[in-house]
């Protein structure tokens, strides 16, 4: 059929849905905030992200998502407050998230910083019936549906709304970094009339090392372990930057024959003092790299680069994660 690809029907049999659900990041170095609460702030100065990502390009209904993120230090309150917001649409679903963070930090050892922070917000979640397919679906002349013949199915679009909890911590030393994170952690249910979605825990586990190779080279190996418990993947990346200004890399995402995914290219430049943009592009290595045309991801950062507000700011850390 020529319609969207119905990439989550069979999990509404139940009568209530639930997958691995966070959004995939190659540029996830780049964006840390995007998956750890307990980043606010850890740039020492505001912060603003922007990300697209347009995931198996050329298959119809494939994942599409739109990540918008800001935040700073609050020294005031010994921490960090952050915004997100974030889109996602793959088939028939959509979502569509925005929260709120507090960290509060603390000095650890005499150079490094440990944070604690939590984010809090709503979570809507959108079935678009009409683009649903099943085999007893029944359609018009037009292929428009008209009757999916089940009783959980409907050809209508329905919203629900649910509340959404994660929380972390994150360390920053000059020359490692470390965080660990659970997102949606209450595993609360949203109703969407005849259905009901429950968001599923998950769990990041971030590691990222600096290595000077010189006055103006340096090379971050970073690692990004994700896990609902029953599905689990793995992020290998590596980049080299030079003069703080232009940055070139890599990624394999996969740990073994089952969740081998991509090699994924990755690079970007400074466009100003406080711009940076980068790209990256996935090679795929599973079966899907038959049916689509890669996928591939726009980064763009503001930094304001001075602090703001008042009170005692932290060990500032000199590191190149401030792009």
């Amino acid at each position: 059929m020529k319609n969207i690809i119905t990439l989550l029907a069979a999990l509404m049999i139940s009568g209530a849905a639930c997958a691995q659900q966070p959004a995939q990041y190659s540029l996830y170095m780049l964006n840390k905030f995007a998956f750890n609460p307990a980043y606010a702030g850890m740039d020492n100065s505001l912060s603003m992200t922007g990300i697209y990502r347009k995931q198996w390009s050329g298959l119809n209904g494939s994942p599409e998502t739109q990540n918008f993120n800001a935040h700073m230090p609050l020294y005031i309150a010994n921490g960090g407050i952050g915004l997100g917001l974030e889109n996602e649409s793959i088939g028939s679903w959509k979502q569509t998230s925005l929260t709120l963070a507090y960290d509060y930090q603390m000095q650890a050892g005499k150079s490094g910083v440990l944070s604690l922070g939590i984010s809090a917000g709503l979570v809507q979640r959108q079935l678009d019936g009409s683009k649903v397919r099943t085999p007893d679906t029944e359609f018009l002349d037009e292929g428009v549906p008209s009757n999916h013949n089940d009783p959980l199915l409907t050809i209508n679009t329905e919203n629900g709304m649910g509340a959404n909890v994660n929380a972390g911590l994150f360390y920053q030393g000059q020359k490692l970094e470390a965080g660990l994170s659970a997102v949606n952690l209450l595993e609360n249910e949203i109703d969407l009339s005849t259905l009901r979605f429950r968001q599923a825990r998950s769990y990041y586990l971030y590691l990222g090392y600096n290595f000077d190779l010189g006055k103006n080279l340096t090379v971050n190996p970073t690692f990004l372990l994700k896990t609902d418990v029953r599905q689990t993947q793995m992020d290998f990346s590596v980049l080299a930057r030079y003069n703080e200004n232009i940055f070139v890399g890599g990624s394999f995402r996969g740990y073994n024959s089952e969740s081998i995914d991509a090699v994924v290219l990755i690079g970007g430049f400074k466009l100003s003092e406080k711009i940076t943009a980068g790209l990256s592009y996935d090679l795929g290595l599973s079966e899907l790299k038959n049916v689509n045309n890669g996928s591939y991801e726009l980064f763009l950062n503001y930094n304001l680069g001075k602090a703001i507000g008042k009170g005692r700011p932290p060990v500032i850390i000199y590191n190149p994660r401030s792009l």
